[in-house]
């Protein structure tokens, strides 16, 4: 038996967005996904691990070949007498993630600034998808069968806890490299309350391990839902205001758009800040956190 507000979401094309607002909205929040329920088009379970978002891998992986195509293309015709604007963009670019990564990660490493500029550049292309028409892809995607259709990978909490997750294995990888297994297992017995009496420390070791067991999980879900909370909010506005008269849409839309270009921007460079952040803390040794 199917559902009528999916089957009404699923033909919002026919008619305008108002006369069902609620099946708009649940359409255009809808993934195209391979392996989910066949009525409702969303997994069975939170941790349904069978689903795949398709349209989130695909815009994902394009952006991700774009950046790596525009990369290519700038660095093989790289002009230090007569850079192109591309090129002079992307230094720029480089300049201010490099200057953020030396002011904030002291140790050496060769993987952060790399991770740190991949990490701000291609979040940032993910949510430049938002600034699209909520109608334009969609529309296009329904002309070939395609039913539903979400455009904005960082609306997906299974690409922002990806970013999240592969962020925080760097992080593991990070404690245990410059603290030493002993020292990164010390840093949740002994963390964050210290004592010098070995009976006392015995006594606040399950304490430690619970408060700093927390504070290390609270990491990746912190990168995670703040990315997806304003990608999606922001999403929401955008269909908010394509359910009003067209003559509003523009002038609230482009309003909003110009705001959101902040926006995006802004979550990219948080984004990037706080795993560079992460990995110093991780990266500093047992000694260093105790001065």
């Amino acid at each position: 038996m199917s559902d009528p507000t999916v089957e009404a979401a699923g033909h919002h094309a026919a008619g305008a967005a108002t006369d069902n607002p609620v099946a708009y909205i649940q359409h255009h929040l809808t993934n195209l996904c391979a392996g989910c329920d066949p009525v409702t088009h969303k997994p069975s379970g939170m941790l349904d691990f069978s689903v795949w978002s398709l349209d989130t891998l695909i815009f994902s992986v394009l952006l991700a070949g774009l950046l790596m195509l525009v990369s290519y293309k700038v660095g093989k015709s790289l002009d230090p007498d007569k850079p192109s604007g591309l090129q002079n963009l992307l230094e720029v670019i480089l300049e201010f993630v490099e200057g953020q990564v030396k002011s904030i990660f002291m140790a050496e490493s060769k993987i952060v600034g790399p991770m740190a500029l991949t990490i701000f550049t291609w979040v940032f292309l993910m949510n430049t998808m938002d600034l699209l028409p909520v109608d334009l892809l969609p529309k296009v995607a329904s002309w070939f069968g395609i039913e539903y259709l979400k455009v904005v990978p960082t609306t997906d909490l299974s690409t922002t806890f990806g970013l999240a997750l592969s962020v925080f294995s760097l992080i593991i990888f990070f404690n245990i490299k410059f603290k030493g297994p002993v020292g990164y297992v010390k840093m949740f017995l002994f963390h964050p309350f210290q004592a010098s009496n070995p009976f006392v420390k015995i006594l606040l070791a399950p304490v430690n391990f619970t408060m700093t067991l927390i504070e290390e999980l609270a990491k990746p879900f912190s990168l995670a839902l703040r990315l997806f909370g304003n990608m999606f909010a922001g999403e929401l506005i955008f269909l908010l205001i394509a359910l009003l008269p067209w003559w509003i849409q523009w002038t609230l839309g482009g309003g909003w758009a110009i705001f959101h270009i902040l926006v995006i921007t802004l979550q990219a460079f948080i984004f990037m800040l706080l795993s560079t952040v992460y990995l110093s803390m991780a990266a500093q040794s047992h000694d260093d956190e105790h001065h």
